[in-house]
């Protein structure tokens, strides 16, 4: 029983671990995941979508949420620390500003290791503040990379394309936090952000969107994001009032609904369910994001619980058939809501040499054309499709 239960307890921390460096047993050139059936997507989203639990004690006139064990907090927007059964941990973090520019990359790999090294340079294309955004381009874009990535390494690909369309491109590096602060054993690395509470980040997203529409006098945003980029923004819409301030919003392999990990993380859930606070233990080396982004936490069930979208927002939401992370890949697709437009899509679909995982999705040409697309029909109606290799990336080279 004794050798079960740490067998258990190491294949939960493998898949969860899994969440923020993209790593599974899916090689290039495999199959892609077998596809679930309508009824089991319908299944996990309906486990994420549990009533939240409620905090008897919070400040401000919102709601708080608790986790399973350890002390829950508010911040009075009804926001929820925590991840149904994780361990609370400290909340903390701050977003900073980046500082001067890192080179273009076709590769993720190569782009991972520079962001390492050199953790605060912004993307090629990306926070040139002296932009204005035109008539024909009225919005700024805010780029936003997801877990335990920065803004030069979630964007090193797609930075410069998208300011050269003649957008306004602005990024921040989020969720900076240090172990003590939860976020986890990884975040002692310098190049590794977006580990602290998502509704932390989320608050940091919004005084950031402020500063981008000072600076360009614009009315509006878009927004371009990966993995917890799209659901912290989503988050940012929903609750910091954002729904007013962004216009398209799209994400690629975007955690909206949470991810089961290939079955681990939702595993690990069903285990905490039991009592046993195996995600807060896993959370000790993740840090808070990454375990909130397992299916059915308490971020995953506020974040839907009164619908998938906002009115007034146009989303654009982006999938892998070989997605590792965000699994089943469905779950990164939204439903609207009244006043709202959704469009879904596959990446493979007209495309099937592009075998973008999680992670080299944002090094895919054919990525970036459906960016470009959202943010500007009319300057890109057209779609590309190169092959784009598995894990490694390249920009569409082998």
């Amino acid at each position: 029983m004794k050798r079960n239960s740490s067998t258990l307890t190491a294949a939960v921390f493998v898949g969860v671990s899994a969440l923020v460096f993209g790593i599974s047993g899916v090689g290039a050139g495999a199959a892609p995941p077998a596809e679930p059936t309508d009824q089991t997507l319908a299944d996990y989203i309906a486990a994420g979508r549990k009533a939240a639990p409620v905090a008897e004690s919070g400040s401000g006139s919102g709601s708080a949420c608790t986790s399973g064990s350890g002390a829950g907090s508010g911040n009075g927007s009804g926001n929820c620390y925590g991840g149904s059964g994780s361990s609370a941990g400290l909340s903390g973090g701050y977003a900073s500003d980046t500082v001067g520019y890192g080179p273009p990359m076709t590769s993720w790999l190569a782009a991972f290791g520079y962001g390492l090294l050199n953790p605060d340079v912004a993307p090629p294309g990306a926070n040139d503040w002296a932009c204005k955004p035109t008539a024909e381009h009225p919005r700024p874009v805010i780029l936003l990379h997801g877990t335990w990535m920065n803004a030069y390494n979630g964007f090193a690909f797609m930075g410069q394309p998208i300011k050269d369309a003649g957008l306004c491109t602005f990024t921040v590096n989020y969720g900076r936090s240090t172990p003590i602060q939860g976020g986890g054993l990884g975040a002692v690395l310098p190049g590794v952000m977006g580990t602290g509470y998502i509704q932390d980040s989320a608050a940091q997203l919004a005084t950031f969107v402020d500063r981008v529409l000072a600076a360009t006098g614009a009315a509006e945003v878009d927004i371009v994001a990966h993995s917890q980029g799209g659901a912290m923004a989503n988050w940012y819409t929903k609750f910091h009032g954002g729904a007013d301030k962004v216009r398209h919003l799209v994400t690629f392999g975007a955690t909206h609904h949470g991810t089961t990990l290939i079955g681990i993380g939702a595993l690990g859930r069903a285990i905490n369910n039991f009592g046993i606070d195996i995600l807060g233990f896993v959370e000790l080396f993740v840090g808070h994001a990454g375990i909130q982004q397992t299916v059915g936490s308490d971020f995953v069930n506020r974040l839907n619980a009164n619908g998938d979208t906002v009115a007034g927002v146009d989303y654009t939401v982006v999938g892998s058939r070989y997605d590792e992370v965000t699994t089943p890949y469905e779950l990164t697709f939204l439903r609207p809501v009244a006043g709202a437009t959704v469009q879904n899509i596959t990446l493979q679909d007209g495309c099937e040499q592009d075998v973008s995982d999680h992670l080299t999705i944002m090094y895919s040409p054919r990525a970036l054309s459906i960016a470009l697309r959202a943010l500007d029909q009319a300057g890109h109606p057209d779609l590309v499709c190169t092959a784009n290799p598995w894990l490694l990336g390249g920009g569409g080279k082998l």
